[in-house]
């Protein structure tokens, strides 16, 4: 069944969309294919979907999994090698969070240079 849309975009906020589309564009390896003054967009050429970065420059970060401020999303990519990931991130600005809630070790939470979770995951 056709929707009556096409899926374009997931856009977050950011108080650095510059910077954070950056930190995308090497953690997928993706290039940055457009930039506005408070837009910024990484995809990676071949397909529709794209990261777009906006500027909030009263962005406050999620403080997941504490209720105070809601995740709001997160993003989950996949690895092959997952130590090697992690330490690749970490070497962009990623911080791993102090809260792992897997117990398989299969994915690992960490946060963007703007506080927004995102996971590795084992493919």
């Amino acid at each position: 069944m056709g929707g009556i849309a096409k899926f374009r975009s997931i856009v977050l906020d950011t108080a650095d969309p510059k910077g954070l589309a950056e930190f995308y564009a090497n953690l997928l390896g993706w290039p940055i294919t457009s930039v506005e003054d408070d837009w910024v967009v990484v995809s990676d050429g071949g397909s529709p979907m794209r990261l777009a970065f906006q500027l909030a420059p009263d962005h406050r970060p999620p403080t997941w999994p504490h209720p105070e401020v809601p995740q709001q999303l997160h993003l989950d990519v996949t690895v092959e090698d997952m130590d090697e990931a992690e330490a690749q991130a970490i070497k962009m600005g990623a911080v791993k969070h102090e809260h792992q809630p897997s117990e398989e070790d299969d994915f690992r939470v960490f946060l963007d240079p703007a506080g927004h979770p995102f996971c590795l995951c084992v493919d």
